[in-house]
C-alpha cells in the first residue's frame, strides 16, 4: 500500500475518533459539558481539551512542526491534570475551536511528511523515544478512540443518550423499558456468582 492510501486510512479513523468526542457535547447545557461524574474528575469538555493537548505534541513538536500556539495547561509549572478540564474562561466554543485547529495542523504535518518519517518523542524513555510519523499517528487515533470511549461513559451517566454516532448507535435496538432489564438481568448474573 502506497503512503497516500494509508494515509487516507488512518485521517479516516482519526476523524472518526475526533467526531465522536465531539458528538458526545451535543444538547449538553455547559455545566453538563464540564461536570464531573467519576472520582478522578472526567468530564466531556475537559476530554476533548486532553486529546486536543496530547495530538499537538504527539504530532507537532515530535516532528519538529510545533502546534505554534501556548498551551500554558502544559507547562512544567502548571496545575496537575490541568489539561483534563476547562476552565470557567474557556468556553465550549473555545475548546472546540481549539480541537480543530489542532486538528489542522496534525492533517497539515500528516500530509507534509512521508509516514516512514523520524520523530522524536522527548517525554518518552530513551530506549522508545525514536518513532516514525506512522507510529505516532496509530498512537493518536487509539488514544483519540480511548477518551471517545470515556465520553461515552460519561454522557451515558449525563442524560442516558448512547451511540457511537449521530447516524449509527452501534448499540442492539430497545427502548428504556429493554435497557432496563437488560441491566438488571446482567446484575442478578454478577450477584450469582460466587467465588
Amino acid at each position: 500500500m502506497d503512503d497516500s492510501a494509508e494515509k487516507t486510512t488512518l485521517m479516516h479513523y482519526l476523524a472518526s475518533g475526533r467526531e465522536a468526542l465531539i458528538w458526545k457535547l451535543d444538547g449538553l447545557s455547559e455545566y453538563d459539558v464540564r461536570r464531573p461524574l467519576v472520582p478522578t474528575g472526567t468530564n466531556l469538555l475537559g476530554l476533548i481539551k486532553h486529546v486536543a493537548s496530547v495530538e499537538a505534541g504527539y504530532l507537532g513538536d515530535t516532528f519538529g512542526r510545533p502546534f505554534g500556539e501556548a498551551l500554558p495547561w502544559l507547562d512544567d509549572e502548571a496545575e496537575i491534570n490541568a489539561d483534563m478540564w476547562a476552565t470557567p474562561e474557556q468556553s465550549r466554543g473555545w475548546v472546540i475551536d481549539l480541537f480543530r485547529r489542532v486538528g489542522e495542523h496534525s492533517a497539515a504535518t500528516i500530509e507534509a511528511l512521508p509516514l516512514n518519517a523520524p520523530g522524536r518523542v522527548a517525554w518518552w524513555p530513551p530506549e522508545r523515544s525514536n518513532v516514525t510519523l506512522h507510529q505516532i499517528v496509530v498512537h493518536i487515533i487509539a488514544e483519540t478512540h480511548r477518551h471517545a470511549g470515556h465520553a461515552d461513559i460519561v454522557r451515558e451517566l449525563i442524560d442516558g443518550a448512547m451511540g457511537l454516532r449521530a447516524d449509527n448507535s452501534n448499540l442492539p435496538p430497545g427502548d428504556a423499558a429493554w435497557w432496563q432489564a437488560y441491566r438488571e438481568r446482567l446484575e442478578a448474573a454478577a450477584r450469582s456468582v460466587r467465588l
